[in-house]
C-alpha cells in the first residue's frame, strides 16, 4: 500500500534490494521468504518483533531518492512480492519519465511526495476511509494483530505492550495484545515462533503479584492453564486495562451487555505526544467516569468531562481546602486531598451564576458559582481557568436550553408516548429544595391504580407513629436534640443538594439520623434526589403503565407482599400493602432485566416507611443499580461477589477465626442475609435502620465493616461452636440483642427474636457503640480495595456460574443420549465458543435473544443457522461435499422444534447423537425427514420464513367453496393444519407449507417405530432428487466411494420404479373431470374425511417446481438415477417434475436395506472423540479462532 513518505536515513541496513532505477528502489527484508536468511536473517526476525518493526506485517517496501542525494523517503510497502510488484510497475509507467523532466532535486522530491500523498487521498475518498485519532504506528499494530492472529476487522485492537512471556522457566520476549475480546501474545525469537490466544471470557483469575526474582508479574488463569507475564515497562497500566476488558467480558456473560465504542470522544491535537488509539482513550474515559460517579453517588449515565487540581474557600471554617474539581455534563464536583475533609456537589440545574473574580496573591486565578439557593462557592488556583469557564459555560447553555425546551413541551406531555418520554425525561429540573421541603408536593394525592383504595401521599411512618403520653420522655427529647443539631448543621454548612459534606456531616449519621429527617436525607447521600429531580412525572407514567400487567414478577411480588415487615402496623392494612405493590411493580417494569428478587420486599418496606412513595421507588432505583450492583438479579451474583469479598476481608481482619467459619462453612451462610436485606432481616428494625443511615452515607464499606465486628464481637464463642447450626444461633442471638435505646418508635417484636429458643437473653448491645466500634476496627477499608476484591470475585462467581450451567446442562441430557459426560462437556464447550464468537463478530441474529441468562440452563445458550453451519462442518460425519451447507439448512430445520431459528444444546446434542450413535432405521428416518420438509422458496430470506405459507382450511374440495379466499389473510388461526386450494381451471401457484406441522407430527415420538414410520408424509420426486444428490455428496469423500455409488443407483432405479407405480394408482383413482393437476398426495387410507388434514402431507405443486430441465451433473457418471435409454436427460416421461409421483419411507427403507454396502455405511458407527479433537485443532488454525484457551506452538521459522 501507499504511504505517506517517510525519512530513511540508512536505506541498505537490514534490506536487500531486488530492484532499482535511476529514482526508485524495491527492497526486501532480510530473512524474510525461502531460504530464511540464514543466521543474519533469523537475527533480523528477532529483532523486528523485539523491536516492534513494521517489517515484521510489510516485508517489502520502495525508496524514492533523487539522484544526487543521499537521503531516501519510504513511499511504499507491502506484505507480498504481488502486490509491491504492482505499485513498483504503475512508478514505472506513469513517473519514470515525467521525473526526467525536472531539472532541479527539490522541485522531483516535492512532486513525488505530492503525487503519492494524492493517491491516498484519492484511495481513501474512494473507498469511504474516514480519518481517525489511530496514529499510523497504532495501524501498524493493528494489521500485524490481524495478520499475526487471523482477527477480523470487527476485532478491535485497544492497546500492545512489550512484554515476557513464561513458558515453562524459559521467558520469551514478545508483545502483548489486548483487543476488545481477546489476549494475544506473539514472540518470534531465533527461528521459533510463539503465539496465543486467550478468550477474556475464559479467564478464571487474573492478579498482579510479584517474586524474589521476578518483582512484578501478571498472572492470568483459565480452566485449564496459568500463564505468567512479566517485563513490563508499565505494569500498572496494562493491569488496569486487562481488568477492564475482563470485567467487558464478565459483563457480557452475565447480561449480554457487550461493548460499544464511544464515539462522543473529543478529537486529540495532531501533535499530540501520546500514541494511544481511541478505543484505549474511550476505556480510559469510562474508567475514570466510573470512579467518578462512584465517589459523587451520581446518575449512570453522567460522563466526566474533566478534573483539575484547585482550593475551595469554605466559610465554615474560614479556610481554603486543596482538592479536586471535576466537571460533568450536568455536574461540577468538589472532593478534598484528604479524604473525609470536605466534598461538594453542585448541579448544574442549580447553578445561577458562574464568574471569573479577581486575581490576587491570596486567591490566584479564582472562580465564583452562585446557586438558586444563594450560596456561592468560591474555587482558586486554577491552572487553566479560562478553557474551564469556557466548559462550564457551554454545559450551563446546554442544561438551560433543554430547561426550556421542557417546559414548552411539558403543556402537551402525553406520559403514553414511550419514546417522547425517555427522550425528553431526563432534561427537566427543579429545586432540590424544593423537592425535599415543599409540603404543596406532598400533598398532591394521585390514585393511579384504578380502584377505591388510598395512595399513600406520604410516608408511611408519618401515618403510624404513636407517640408516647405528653409528659415528659427523655427519648422524646434526645430526638429533639438531634433535629436541633441537623438543623445548626444545615445552617453552617447549607441544606440540600449543595451541602457541604464534611466530618462532621458523618459524625452527625453515626450518631443516628432524626426520624422525621431520614427520607430526606436518605435521597440527599444516596444521590437519588438528583434522578427523581431530573426525571418529574416518570414514577407515575410507570406506574400507570405497569398497574394491570402480569407476568413471573408481579406473582413473586403479590405472594412476598404479606412476608414484608408483617410485624409493623403500616403493612397490616391495604394502604401499605399496595404501596409497596405499586413501588414494587414499577421497578419491576423499569429493569425487566432484574424483575423483582426477594430481599427487595423487606429493603423497599423500610423505604416506604420514611419515604414518600416516589421517594421510595427512587431510593429502590439507587440501591439496585448503584449502590448494590447485579445484587438483586435472578443470580444475586452482586450478593455473591460481595460474599466472596468479605471471606477476604474475613480472612485479613479475624485471621484466627477464619479458618473456623470455613470449616463451619458459616460466612457463605450469614453474608447473603446479611447483606441482601442490609441487616434489616436479622436485627431489630430500629437498630437496623441506623445501619442503612450509615450505609446511604458510606456504601457498602458499612456493612463489611459491621459484619466483622460482628464475628469479631463472637470470637470466643464462635471458636467453640461445633457445626453451623450452633454458630447461626450464637450470632442469632448477638444481632436480636443489639437495641437502639434512641429510639421514640414503639418496640416491635422481631420476627427472628420471636422464633429463638428460651434461653436467658443475650445482654443487650448498644447500636451506637457497635457502629463506632466497626468504625475504630475496620475503618481502615477504603471503597477502591473493595472494588478491586470485588472485580477478583466476579471472574470468580461468574466463572462458577457458567460451570455450574454446563453441569446442569450435560446432567439434563446425559440420560438421553449415548454420549459420555466429557464428550457432552467438550460438545458445550464448542457449542458456547460458537455462540460468543458471533457476539463478537456479528451474526445474523440478536445476541441478546441467543443468550438468556434468566432462561432455564438447556435455554440459556442458543445458536442461529450462520454458526449451525460452523459446528455442522467440523462436528457432523455427513458434512461433506459442495452441497454441506444445504444439508446444514435441511438439518438446522429439522432440529428447530419451536421453529424460532434458534436451536439449544439438547437439540444440537440430538441431531449429533442419531448420527453418530443412532440404528440404521433412525439415520435414514432423519435422512428421509430432512428432504421431506417443505422447500425455503427464493423470496424468504430466513429458513423461518416458511412459516408465512398459505393456509386454507377447506371442508369440501369443489371450486366452488374455495374459490375467492384470500390466501394472505393473517386472520385464520394457525391450529397445525396445512391448506390447499384450487381454482376451476389450474391450481393457485401457492407458498411453501408450515414446516412446524411436520415437527409436531414427528416430536410425538411415543408410538412404535412401525406406526411412526406409517405417519410420515411421503416424498415427492423434486425431494427425492435432492435426497439422491445428498447421498452423492455424503459418499464423496468415503474410502469406498464407488460401491455406495453403485449401490445408491441400484436404489434409486427401484425407487423411481415404485414412484411410477404410486403415480399409475393415483391417475386411476382420481376424478377425470375435474381437470385439475393433484397438488395433494393422498393418505393409504383413501376412506378418510378431507377435514383429518393432520395425518396428511401436503406439498405445493410450486414449491419443487424446476425451471428447466432436471439438472443431474452433480451425479456421476456411472451413477443411474432414472430408467432410461437416455443418459443424464432426466426423468423417462417428460423433461418437468412429476407432480404425483412419490414414495414411502418404508419403500426408502426396504430399498436401502437390499445394498449391503448402504446398510454398512449407515451402520458404522461414528467415534466423536476424534471429531471434538479435531474441531478444538481447526479453532486453533483457523483464521476465526475462537478456542477457549490455545497453548503456545512453537515453530520452526
Amino acid at each position: 500500500m501507499w504511504v505517506n513518505p517517510e525519512e530513511v536515513l540508512l536505506a541498505s541496513a537490514l534490506w536487500i534490494t531486488e530492484r532499482a532505477n535511476p529514482y526508485f528502489i524495491l527492497q526486501k527484508r532480510k530473512g524474510h521468504g525461502d531460504g530464511g536468511g540464514g543466521l543474519a536473517g533469523l537475527l533480523v526476525g528477532t529483532l523486528d518483533v523485539v523491536l516492534d518493526s513494521s517489517a515484521r506485517v510489510a516485508p517489502y517496501r520502495i525508496l524514492y531518492q533523487s539522484p544526487d542525494s543521499l537521503v531516501y523517503w519510504t513511499i511504499a510497502h507491502g506484505g507480498s512480492r504481488k502486490e509491491i510488484t504492482e505499485h513498483w510497475e504503475w512508478l514505472e509507467q506513469n513517473l519514470l519519465q515525467t521525473l526526467s523532466i525536472f531539472e532541479n532535486e527539490n522541485d522531483i522530491t516535492t512532486f513525488v511526495k505530492g503525487k503519492i500523498q494524492g493517491i491516498i487521498a484519492e484511495y481513501n475518498k474512494n473507498h469511504d476511509i474516514k480519518e481517525d485519532d489511530d496514529t499510523d504506528k497504532f495501524k501498524e499494530a493493528i494489521a500485524k494483530f490481524r495478520k499475526l492472529f487471523g482477527m477480523p476487522e470487527e476485532e478491535k485492537l485497544v492497546n500492545y505492550y512489550s512484554c515476557s512471556y513464561w513458558k515453562g522457566k524459559v521467558p520469551r520476549q514478545g508483545w502483548v495484545y489486548l483487543s476488545i475480546n481477546h489476549l494475544c501474545f506473539y514472540s518470534f525469537l531465533l527461528g521459533k515462533e510463539a503465539k496465543l490466544v486467550i478468550r477474556w471470557a475464559d479467564i478464571t483469575q487474573l492478579e498482579k503479584n510479584g517474586t524474589v526474582l521476578l518483582p512484578d508479574i501478571i498472572k492470568v488463569s483459565t480452566r485449564s492453564h496459568e500463564h505468567v507475564f512479566s517485563v513490563f515497562l508499565n505494569i500498572n497500566e496494562t493491569f488496569k486495562l486487562m481488568e477492564q476488558l475482563a470485567n467487558i467480558a464478565m459483563r457480557q456473560l452475565l447480561d449480554n451487555k457487550g461493548f460499544e465504542q464511544d464515539r462522543s470522544l473529543p478529537k486529540l491535537k495532531k501533535k499530540s505526544p501520546k500514541k494511544v488509539s481511541a478505543l484505549k482513550r474511550d476505556l480510559d474515559a469510562r474508567a475514570k467516569s466510573e470512579r467518578y460517579r462512584a465517589l459523587f453517588r451520581l446518575p449512570k449515565d453522567e460522563k466526566l468531562d474533566g478534573h483539575t487540581d484547585c482550593t475551595l474557600w469554605t466559610p465554615f471554617n474560614k479556610t481554603h481546602i486543596v482538592g479536586q474539581m471535576f466537571v460533568s455534563t450536568n455536574y461540577i464536583c468538589f472532593t478534598s486531598k484528604e479524604e473525609t475533609l470536605c466534598s461538594l456537589i453542585i448541579p448544574l440545574r442549580e447553578v445561577t451564576i458562574v464568574e471569573k473574580a479577581d486575581s490576587s496573591n491570596v486567591l490566584p486565578s479564582p472562580l465564583s458559582i452562585s446557586t438558586k439557593n444563594r450560596m456561592t462557592f468560591l474555587f482558586a488556583n486554577l491552572k487553566d481557568r479560562d478553557f474551564l469557564v469556557q466548559r462550564i459555560s457551554d454545559f450551563l447553555q446546554q442544561t438551560t436550553s433543554k430547561i426550556y425546551c421542557e417546559r414548552e413541551l411539558t403543556g402537551s406531555f402525553n406520559s403514553s408516548d414511550e419514546e417522547a418520554y425517555s427522550r425528553h425525561s431526563s432534561l427537566l429540573s427543579c429545586s432540590p429544595q424544593a423537592s425535599l421541603g415543599s409540603e404543596a408536593e406532598g400533598d398532591r394525592h394521585f390514585n393511579l391504580n384504578h380502584n377505591s383504595v388510598p395512595t399513600a401521599s406520604q410516608a408511611l411512618m408519618t401515618m403510624y407513629r404513636r407517640r408516647s403520653p405528653e409528659e415528659f420522655n427523655p427519648k422524646l427529647a434526645k430526638e429533639f436534640l438531634k433535629e436541633q443539631a441537623w438543623r445548626n448543621h444545615f445552617t453552617e454548612y447549607g441544606q440540600g443538594v449543595c451541602m457541604y459534606r464534611t466530618q462532621k456531616t458523618k459524625e452527625l449519621v453515626l450518631k443516628g439520623i432524626p426520624e422525621n429527617m431520614r427520607g430526606e436525607l436518605w435521597l440527599l447521600f444516596s444521590g437519588a434526589i438528583n434522578e427523581m429531580t431530573t426525571h418529574p412525572g416518570y414514577y407515575e407514567d410507570l406506574v400507570e403503565k405497569s398497574m394491570g400487567k402480569y407476568n413471573l414478577a408481579t406473582e413473586e411480588i403479590e405472594r412476598d407482599l404479606h412476608r414484608s415487615l408483617p410485624e409493623h402496623p403500616a403493612f397490616q392494612n391495604e394502604m401499605g400493602i399496595a404501596a409497596l405493590r405499586r413501588v414494587l411493580t414499577a421497578y419491576a417494569f423499569r429493569n425487566p432485566n432484574i424483575g423483582y428478587c426477594q430481599a427487595m420486599n423487606i429493603v423497599t418496606s423500610v423505604l416506604l416507611l420514611y419515604a414518600k412513595e416516589e421517594e421510595a421507588f427512587w431510593l429502590l432505583v439507587a440501591l439496585c443499580e448503584r449502590m448494590l450492583p447485579d445484587y438483586y438479579n435472578t443470580r444475586v451474583v452482586g450478593a455473591l461477589v460481595d460474599q466472596g469479598v468479605f471471606e477476604e476481608l474475613a480472612r485479613e481482619y479475624v485471621p484466627q477465626l477464619y479458618d473456623c467459619m470455613q470449616d463451619l462453612g458459616v460466612i457463605s451462610t450469614i453474608s447473603l442475609s446479611w447483606f441482601l436485606t442490609l441487616f434489616l432481616s436479622v436485627m431489630p428494625f430500629e437498630s437496623a435502620v441506623v445501619v442503612v443511615d450509615c450505609f446511604f452515607y458510606e456504601g457498602i464499606k458499612v456493612i463489611f465493616q459491621l459484619a466483622l465486628s460482628v464475628l469479631d464481637a463472637n470470637i470466643e464463642k464462635l471458636l467453640n461452636c461445633k457445626d453451623d447450626g450452633e454458630a447461626m444461633t450464637v450470632l442469632g442471638r448477638y444481632l436480636d440483642s443489639v437495641t437502639n435505646k434512641d429510639s421514640t418508635l414503639p418496640p416491635i417484636p422481631h420476627l427472628h427474636s420471636l422464633l429463638t429458643d428460651d434461653r436467658e437473653p443475650h445482654p443487650e448491645v448498644d447500636i451506637f457503640k457497635l457502629v463506632r466500634s466497626s468504625y475504630e476496627k475496620f475503618g481502615s477499608i477504603r471503597a477502591d480495595v473493595i472494588e478491586q476484591m470485588r472485580f477478583k470475585q466476579r471472574l470468580r462467581v461468574i466463572q462458577t456460574i457458567e460451570d455450574t450451567t454446563k453441569r446442569n446442562v450435560v446432567r439434563t441430557i446425559v440420560t438421553e443420549t449415548a454420549f459420555s459426560i466429557d464428550e457432552l462437556e467438550e460438545l458445550y464447550v464448542l457449542f458456547k465458543a460458537e455462540h460468543l464468537t458471533s457476539c463478537y463478530w456479528g451474526g445474523n441474529s440478536n445476541p441478546t435473544d441467543r443468550h438468556d441468562p434468566s432462561l432455564p440452563y438447556l435455554e440459556q445458550y442458543r445458536i442461529d443457522l450462520e454458526q449451525f453451519k460452523a459446528l455442522f462442518g467440523l462436528l457432523f460425519p455427513w458434512a461433506c461435499g459442495a452441497n454441506s451447507d444445504t444439508l446444514a439448512l435441511r438439518f438446522f430445520r429439522l432440529l428447530d422444534h419451536n421453529g424460532d431459528s434458534l436451536i439449544n444444546f439438547r437439540e444440537f446434542v440430538t441431531g449429533l447423537s442419531v448420527l453418530c450413535h443412532g440404528d440404521l432405521t433412525e439415520k435414514l428416518k432423519f435422512l428421509y425427514k430432512m428432504h421431506v420438509l417443505p422447500e425455503v422458496t427464493h423470496e424468504q430470506d430466513e429458513p423461518d420464513s416458511a412459516f408465512e405459507a398459505t393456509q386454507y382450511f377447506f371442508e369440501d374440495i369443489t371450486p366452488e367453496t374455495s374459490h375467492g379466499l384470500d390466501s394472505k389473510s393473517k386472520n385464520d388461526k394457525d391450529d397445525g393444519f396445512v391448506r390447499v386450494t384450487f381454482k376451476t381451471e389450474k391450481v393457485k401457484k401457492m407458498h411453501t407449507p408450515d414446516y412446524r406441522t411436520y415437527l409436531r407430527l414427528w416430536n410425538q415420538e411415543t408410538k412404535t417405530k412401525l406406526e411412526n414410520m406409517k405417519e410420515l408424509p411421503k416424498l415427492n420426486q423434486g425431494q427425492f432428487i435432492e435426497l439422491c444428490k445428498t447421498l452423492y455428496n455424503m459418499f464423496s469423500e468415503d474410502p469406498s466411494e464407488q460401491e455406495l455409488y453403485h449401490a445408491t443407483a441400484t436404489v434409486t432405479s427401484l425407487l423411481l420404479e415404485m414412484g411410477e407405480m404410486e403415480d399409475i394408482k393415483l391417475e386411476d383413482s382420481s376424478p377425470k373431470e375435474t381437470g385439475v393437476s393433484s397438488a395433494m398426495l393422498i393418505s393409504d387410507d383413501e376412506t378418510k374425511d378431507d377435514t383429518s388434514m393432520s395425518s396428511y402431507s401436503v406439498l405445493s405443486a410450486g414449491s419443487h417446481e424446476l425451471d428447466d430441465k432436471l439438472q443431474c451433473e452433480d451425479i456421476a457418471d456411472d451413477t443411474v438415477l432414472v430408467r432410461s435409454g437416455h443418459h443424464g436427460d432426466g426423468l423417462p416421461h417428460s423433461a418437468s417434475i412429476d407432480k404425483d409421483w412419490a414414495i414411502t419411507f418404508e419403500q426408502f427403507l426396504a430399498s436401502v436395506l437390499t445394498e449391503q454396502a448402504l446398510v454398512l455405511y449407515f451402520e458404522k458407527p461414528v467415534e466423536v472423540a476424534a471429531r471434538i479433537t479435531n474441531a478444538k485443532n481447526m479453532r486453533k488454525a483457523g483464521p476465526l479462532m475462537s478456542a477457549s484457551d490455545y497453548e503456545i506452538s512453537s515453530l520452526s521459522g
